[in-house]
């Protein structure tokens, strides 16, 4: 197929591409280097062996879009590209909704154009809520504690009208817990502009030096030892979520939770990291982050039942292969 991935130059996105490539597809990327860097496409390339085509532009851009859509016959979209972070949505919520919800209507626009029908969501377990785990595709949703997740949300029933009015268009969402980890080459990984909002990396900044401490966003959670609970993906295992997703595609709307199913809080993740990698990762306690929830974590069931898909990364290996990249990673 002819894959279109928005945001492809992001970390997810970046190892979605490898996973696409590998698996035979043919890609074309578009985006707008917010929060990204054109030498993760040079490095996606690298690693297979294979060439894409990159389009550096914003999917706001509805001209912009309609470009690529006439120069490709694009079989499918996988849609990536979003402002991401929980506090910043909450201070600069108008972004985030603009961004998000716009980017999200221009892409559908184009795939009833040009009669593109295979649709990829990148969503999130924040659509939930403060919902009770482990969190089911099935449950209803709760309004969500930050603007992002509203953005999440929204653009899931956005996707879900236009599928129930257009019954040949085909919508998977993919509601994924928290990416972290690298490519076993060391060649990509996560690597945010400024200081991170994920946790990961910042870990990992703070192992090589980069940043002083670690800030954990309070400790006086409901949870095993007062920190908050995630489940933690190998973002190898989610590029294979939308592989999986987007090549066992039928008709109608489907939602997958891509996780593993188990609980880690910040304090278990950063005693897994200092012993996998043999180094001291100092932390301070701060006060809880706006739209933070004490847990979350996934029933991933469906995804095995239907897709075939399962994680097979456990906690060390998403631990080393972060720090990996991190090594290697020059700015």
């Amino acid at each position: 197929m002819n894959v279109l991935v928005t945001g492809g130059a992001g970390y997810i996105g970046a190892h979605t591409c490898v996973a696409l490539l590998e698996a035979g597809h043919t890609v074309i990327v578009a985006d707008n280097l917010c929060n990204s860097k054109v030498e993760s496409i040079n490095k996606v390339q690298q690693i297979t062996n294979k060439d894409l085509t990159f389009y550096e532009i914003d999917t706001t851009d509805e001209k912009a879009v309609d470009t690529i859509f006439s120069n490709h016959e694009i079989d499918g979209v996988i849609h990536f590209a979003g402002l991401k972070a929980v506090g910043e949505s909450v201070e600069n919520p108008l972004a985030y909704y603009y961004n998000n919800l716009v980017g999200t209507m221009v892409l559908i626009k184009a795939c009833q154009k040009y009669g593109v029908n295979r649709f990829v969501f990148s969503s999130s377990a924040t659509v939930y809520g403060d919902n009770r785990v482990p969190f089911v595709e099935t449950m209803d949703l709760l309004p969500t504690t930050n603007p992002y997740g509203e953005t999440k949300a929204m653009s899931e029933r956005i996707l879900t009208d236009i599928a129930n009015a257009n019954p040949v268009f085909s919508v998977s969402i993919l509601r994924y817990f928290n990416p972290v980890g690298a490519h076993e080459s060391g060649l990509i990984g996560e690597a945010p502009n400024g200081i991170p909002n994920n946790l990961m990396p910042y870990v990992t900044q703070v192992a090589k030096g980069k940043l002083e401490k670690l800030r954990v966003f309070g400790n006086d959670y409901p949870t095993v030892d007062g920190t908050g609970v995630r489940d933690y993906i190998h973002v190898l295992d989610l590029a294979e979520g939308h592989v999986a997703a987007l090549e066992n595609l039928t008709e109608g709307v489907h939602v997958y939770n891509l996780g593993t199913g188990k609980g880690t809080s910040v304090l278990e993740l950063v005693k897994a990291f200092e012993g996998a990698n043999d180094i001291e990762v100092p932390y301070e306690i701060a006060n809880r982050r706006p739209g933070d929830i004490a847990s979350c974590y996934a029933d991933a069931s469906k995804a095995k039942r239907e897709l075939g898909w399962t994680a097979k990364h456990d906690l060390i290996s998403m631990c080393r292969d972060a720090w990996q990249f991190e090594k290697n990673y020059k700015e």
